[in-house]
């Protein structure tokens, strides 16, 4: 069994791609620890009424609840400008030998022994080589070769591999 497809990210599927990787790491709970923190803090201030330190302690709280966001939504505009090898279409067969990608005349192929990891979500699959580099597959690009994709990775990974729903 084999699936072919093509893929072409855009921005917003490199953004969740990066939201993922912040937020399932120790980046993304300790920005959001130090936002309610800061709220906390804030609302002491507030009931002090220290409205001047209150306000500032609002304004830190946003700021390390938004700098993530918009630093990666940055980023993974920048990276699709300059990285022709992201920005280009690649595409991707699936079988029981392993996950060949190819663009142009250049080609891989990641054998099944040699996937890290591979989870998914509603928006997105993705496929880990290895602790923090994978490769971003939109669900939608996927279609309806989603189904036959989950098999034949279901059937080629050990079950703590695999975390597609």
């Amino acid at each position: 069994m084999q699936v072919s497809f093509d893929v072409n990210l855009q921005p917003k599927d490199l953004f969740r791609f990066y939201m993922y990787q912040s937020y399932t790491t120790k980046q993304g709970p300790i920005s959001i620890i130090l936002f309610l923190v800061m709220i906390v803090i804030a609302v002491i201030n507030f009931r002090a009424q220290q409205v001047a330190t209150g306000i500032l302690y609002i304004a830190l709280g946003i700021l390390f609840a938004a700098y993530i966001p918009f630093a990666l939504w940055r980023k993974s505009h920048s990276i699709l400008k300059t990285n022709k090898v992201l920005a280009d279409t690649l595409h991707y067969q699936v079988s029981d030998a392993g996950i060949k990608v190819s663009q142009a005349d250049d080609e891989g192929l990641l054998e099944w022994n040699l996937v890290y990891k591979i989870v998914g979500g509603k928006n997105q699959v993705l496929i880990y080589s290895n602790r923090i580099n994978a490769y971003v597959i939109p669900r939608e690009q996927l279609g309806e070769n989603y189904e036959a994709f989950r098999e034949i990775a279901q059937k080629n990974l050990e079950k703590c591999r695999f975390r597609l729903k």
